[in-house]
């Protein structure tokens, strides 16, 4: 089965992740072993790309968000963290008091 998104076909899960963003994937983490002068050029790039689509940082949230809950729904499952009445009435000692 192929799947194709706006005409371009994905084969890997790097494929939909450039396709739902619209950007490569090694543009925002790099590669092994680029220059310094790769490097500052890829990063100026992605100013750029930033400066120019200021909604792309909650998209990739959304994306991300997206694929947990369809990859790993149980990282949602969190639990309030809940103190301990007594801990609280404890006179602080030390620095932090």
């Amino acid at each position: 089965m192929r799947t194709f998104i706006g005409g371009h076909q994905a084969v890997s899960a790097n494929d939909f992740v450039e396709l739902a963003l619209g950007t490569p994937v090694e543009l925002w983490l790099g590669v092994e072993g680029e220059s310094e002068e790769e490097r500052a050029a890829r990063l100026d790039a992605a100013r750029d790309i930033l400066a120019d689509t200021p909604n792309l940082p909650d998209e990739v949230s959304r994306v991300a968000a997206e694929a947990i809950k369809a990859f790993a729904p149980e990282l949602f499952n969190v639990l309030p963290l809940v103190r301990s009445a007594v801990r609280r009435s404890r006179p602080r000692k030390g620095a932090a008091a």
